[in-house]
């Protein structure tokens, strides 16, 4: 089992960077004693490719897709990408897989995703390539309670996104004191309330606005009233923690006292194209052993 640590970050940064930018920043978080960077694909930028830009660049950093989406790639594609990266870069790289790519009329997430995962295991069994000597690492983006338990049959465990500590703890019931519970988490560095709510809630809006996402946070315990309009107060302080960083730390925490493993902190509020390392090292002092 791979050791990524209490807390890793978690950036939407290296869509909008050049590849030198992105080098400097993982290396200087391995520098710093980051154990893990954990990356979406959602900017066009391809999640296995850049996995392995992010595992040669560094040394010992685990590198995490937060999450590779199961139909932008067949299983196939998925398969040959991560059992070269478990080969090259033994127990650093974290397949995370989710629901996401160009969608299929009718399919359900659960049955998509469990066929997805016996594709894979079928293609393991068979594979020409010669077995790593690690094997390959996965995780599931879950929420519900069938696809957590999925996540702990299937794989070591889950990844949940904006999601709350009594989630957390519901979250660690349903997987067992076993499997593994990534959680990741927005911040923002603001101690202004009008202000760090109104820069939360343009973070949320997409969010806030899709049927998957809305059914999502009635699960979480929001009512309508708080999902519209751009979000109740309690629903914006919960899903994004601002203020100090003292502040913002001892709310992580209480992720990982409600159950998780591993926190993956999003530093929020950085405009496209520019960094967030001053915050990283700001939280690194406060988060990192």
């Amino acid at each position: 089992m791979m050791n990524l640590g209490t807390f890793g970050i978690y950036t939407f940064d290296f869509e909008h960077q050049p590849a030198t930018q992105v080098r400097d920043s993982v290396q200087e978080l391995e520098e710093r004693g980051w154990r893990a960077v954990w990356f979406p694909e959602v900017g066009g930028r391809e999640a296995l490719t850049q996995a392995g830009a992010l595992l040669a660049a560094t040394e010992r950093l685990h590198v995490v897709n937060g999450i590779a989406q199961i139909w932008a790639r067949e299983a196939r594609a998925t398969h040959g990408a991560s059992t070269l990266l478990a080969d090259a870069y033994p127990d650093r790289h974290l397949l995370g897989l989710g629901f996401g790519g160009l969608r299929r009329p009718g399919v359900k997430p659960l049955a998509a995703m469990a066929e997805y995962l016996d594709e894979l295991d079928a293609l393991t069994e068979k594979s020409p390539n010669p077995a790593p000597s690690s094997p390959v690492r996965r995780v599931l983006a879950a929420y519900g309670p069938k696809m957590l338990d999925l996540a702990r049959e299937r794989s070591l465990g889950a990844h949940t996104y904006h999601v709350n500590t009594a989630h957390t703890a519901g979250a660690r019931e349903i997987l067992g004191p076993d499997a593994f519970l990534g959680v990741e988490h927005p911040v923002l560095f603001e101690t202004d309330p009008a202000k760090a709510r109104a820069t939360a809630r343009e973070h949320l809006g997409p969010y806030l606005d899709t049927p998957y996402n809305v059914a999502k946070f009635r699960r979480l315990g929001y009512p309508d009233a708080e999902i519209g309009g751009g979000g109740s107060d309690r629903l914006v302080d919960d899903l994004v923690f601002w203020g100090d960083v003292d502040t913002i730390a001892a709310k992580l925490r209480a992720h990982v006292e409600a159950g998780a493993d591993h926190v993956a902190v999003q530093v929020i509020g950085t405009e496209p194209g520019g960094t967030s390392l001053p915050h990283w090292r700001r939280l690194g002092e406060a988060l990192l052993p």
